[in-house]
Formats: C-alpha cells, sequence, structure tokens
C-alpha cells in the first residue's frame, strides 16, 4: 500500500516502512487518546502525535506534500507527528521508531504457547510469557518443566503433533527404560530427555528456573522473554475420590480419569514471583490470559503472592477461553470447572476468574453465549480461536490487538 509522501522528510523512504495496525486500533479521529492532535486531510489519512519526542524533519521546516493533500510535513500545531493513519487504522511511523504495545500473557502449555506464537510473529508488539510451573515435576530424576518447554519448542517451531514434545524425537531411551521394567508412562522422547537433563544439571548448580528457561531459549535460537511464574516450586496437588493426588499422576499416569473434587497449589504461599514478572505484568498495555485450563495451568500462576493484585491493576485483561461448542478440544477443562462447582460453558470461565477479566474472547462455535454473557459485567467478542496453525494464530493475534 502506498503511503502520501511527505515533502519534508528529507531522504526517507516511506515506502520501505511497513504498514501496521496502529497499537491504539485508532480508525477514526475520536478513537485516538486523549490529548493527540490530529488532522483531517482529503485523502482520508490522518497524522498523530502520541507523545514522544521527535526527530525533526530534515531542514525543520514545513512543505507541500506531493500526493496533493491539504496537510504538510509532519507538524500538527508545531509539533512533528508519530505516525501517518490511514483509514482502515493502518499506520506507519515516519522516522523508524517502533510504536510497541506491550502485551503480558500468562500461559499454561499447547493453547498459551500457541497464542504466543502468534504474537510473536506481530511487528510492533512486545510479549512477555508468564509461564505455570504448577505441573513441574522430577520423572526419571530429571527436572521436568512441561508448559515451559512448550513455549520454548512452539516459538521455536519444533513442538510435536500433538503441541508438546519435539517433533520427530526418538523413543531409545524409554525403550531402554523399559528393559529395566521402569513404568514409562510419562514419555519423554530423546531430545526432549537432553532438554531436561540441562535443566536438571543447571539447577543443581544453583541456577534458577529463569535462568535455565533463559539458556533454554537461547539455545533454540529464541529471542524471547519467557518468564516462569517463579523460581520456587509449586506444585499442583489434586483432590480426587482416593485423596491427593500431584498433578502428573492425575493427569498423565491416569490420563485424566478422576473427578477433581478440589486443588491447592504447594508451596504457593511461600513463593516469590519470578524476576521481571510483575514488571512485566506491571508494565503491560495489556494483560492476556491464554486459552488454557483455568484451574488447572492458570491458577497456580495467580496462587504465586502479586501476581493476582498486579493483573487487577493491570489496565485491561483479555481472557481467550479454552472452549468451544462448550468443551475442551484437548484435556479436560470444561469437565474440571464444573467438578469445582463452576457453571458450564464459558460462563464457567468468567466465573474461573472471579472478576479479574474486562473482556472474554470466545470461539465462533460459542456465539449464543455471547448475549448469555451480558450480565457477567464484561465485554465479549466472538472470533475464530481455533489457532494450532501458525498462520491462523498469527491471524488471531493480529485481530486481538485491534481490540485494544
Amino acid at each position: 500500500m502506498q503511503n502520501p509522501h511527505m515533502g519534508c522528510l528529507g531522504s526517507q523512504d516511506l515506502g520501505q516502512i511497513t504498514w501496521r495496525r496502529h497499537p491504539h486500533g485508532a480508525s477514526r479521529v475520536s478513537d485516538l487518546p486523549a490529548g493527540s492532535p490530529a488532522s483531517h486531510d482529503s485523502d482520508g489519512f490522518r497524522l498523530v502525535h502520541l507523545g514522544f519526542d521527535r526527530v525533526e524533519c530534515a531542514g525543520n521546516c514545513p512543505g507541500p506534500r506531493n500526493d496533493g493533500g491539504e496537510n504538510e510535513c509532519l507538524v500538527i500545531g508545531g509539533r512533528h507527528a508519530d505516525a501517518i493513519v490511514e483509514p482502515t487504522g493502518l499506520y506507519r511511523n515516519p522516522t523508524g521508531e517502533s510504536l510497541m504495545v506491550r502485551v503480558a500473557l500468562l500461559s499454561g502449555g499447547v493453547g498459551g504457547a500457541r497464542l504466543a506464537r502468534g504474537l510473536y510473529a506481530l511487528d510492533g508488539v512486545d510479549t512477555s510469557v508468564i509461564v505455570n510451573v504448577g505441573d513441574d515435576e522430577v520423572v526419571y530424576g530429571v527436572d521436568v518443566s512441561p508448559d515451559v518447554d512448550t513455549v520454548i519448542y512452539t516459538l521455536a517451531s519444533v513442538e510435536g503433533p500433538h503441541g508438546w514434545g519435539i517433533e520427530g524425537d526418538g523413543t531409545e531411551v524409554m525403550a531402554h527404560l523399559e528393559a529395566f521394567g521402569i513404568d514409562t508412562s510419562f514419555r519423554i522422547g530423546d531430545r526432549d530427555l537432553a532438554t531436561n537433563l540441562f535443566r536438571t544439571q543447571m539447577l543443581r548448580d544453583g541456577a534458577t528456573l529463569s535462568e535455565v528457561t533463559r539458556r533454554a531459549s537461547s539455545a533454540f535460537g529464541l529471542d524471547a522473554t519467557i518468564l516462569p511464574v517463579t523460581d520456587d516450586p509449586v506444585r499442583t496437588m489434586l483432590h480426587v475420590d482416593d485423596g491427593w493426588i500431584r498433578f502428573q499422576e492425575y493427569f498423565v499416569i491416569r490420563g485424566q480419569k478422576d473427578t477433581v473434587l478440589d486443588i491447592r497449589f504447594d508451596g504457593a504461599d511461600e513463593a516469590s514471583p519470578a524476576p521481571g514478572v510483575l514488571e512485566a505484568i506491571r508494565d503491560a498495555d495489556v494483560a492476556l490470559v491464554a486459552p488454557s485450563n483455568p484451574p488447572l495451568s492458570i491458577w497456580p500462576i495467580l496462587a504465586v503472592p502479586g501476581v493476582a493484585d498486579a493483573l487487577a491493576r493491570s489496565p485491561r485483561v483479555i481472557c481467550v477461553s479454552p472452549l468451544f461448542g462448550g468443551r475442551a478440544l484437548k484435556g479436560p477443562a470444561h469437565v474440571v470447572l464444573r467438578s469445582l462447582g463452576m457453571s458450564p460453558g464459558n460462563r464457567g470461565v468468567v466465573e474461573a476468574y472471579k472478576g479479574l477479566l474486562d473482556d472474554l474472547v470466545i470461539d465462533v462455535g460459542d456465539a449464543p453465549d455471547r448475549s448469555r454473557l451480558a450480565d457477567m459485567g464484561l465485554r465479549v467478542h466472538v472470533h475464530d480461536t481455533r489457532i494450532s496453525d501458525p498462520d491462523a494464530a498469527a491471524t488471531f493475534a493480529e485481530w486481538l490487538m485491534s481490540l485494544l
């Protein structure tokens, strides 16, 4: 799309700057942030100033524009504009200075990882992924962090066909363990095991889980902010018919067949948020709650002291529902919500977050829920939320940012 070139920009080539969605979602002058001057133009383009310090135009003098419009240069009321906004809300930053939207994403495993991948595909979005550690366990003598690794593998585009593990990973170690008579119900691929061995060694040497996560992300070629919610041990415990069991026994060993009667997070009361977690939420323009299982994946994050309070102070909290037609595509989210006393469907998702949400995004298959949730005190949006495909995830993330 061609931009109206500004005559006073000297040698800058606006044609080389990519059009992006305006970070404030402005498609009309009335949508712009308060105090942001704007000027109309006969071609529908506007100049906006968002309050940043501005590099002045070449020669520091207004000049005629070559598109025939009424505005001159990038000066509005004597101030240089930060962006040109065209009628659809797309913007271009003529000086090349990035206009970033800061996002804090609370994530479990597969659903959160896929949403993170979509967000990382966007220009102008700075995402911090805050990840559940309640599923962490010691298996075969090594420290396993399933949700953290799922986020890393997905962002690195090496995740397995079901969303976890590593694509094409071998199972030689599992076969050898079986030969020793060891129960290998908890399957770990060979390359995945290497990640866990690396984590185990670093933790034994005194590193924190945050440090391990940074090193692992770098090893997979990522420049991403992936933050375990805490460096302290927090373990999700589930009360079922025969007593309290650990998360991995419920989820993997028993195949999620037990009815969950209650839930607790051992160690959460004594835990501290990992470095950067509270800051990421505090500094974010929007906090997103991933389409993860609310009680099993997001509650362990909120159980760490300070996290729920930080989320409550966020300027906007948007949750993407994990349900499709009232049910989870994978996993027991809809079943666990009901067994813990919450309403069926998306009403139960809202209830699970106890007033923390400003917006809920539901799948097109749940569109009738929009009117049914009118009394819940939040905005409800309907969109296709199936994001297993990377392109679909990016398209969804771009739409999600347009809500801001």
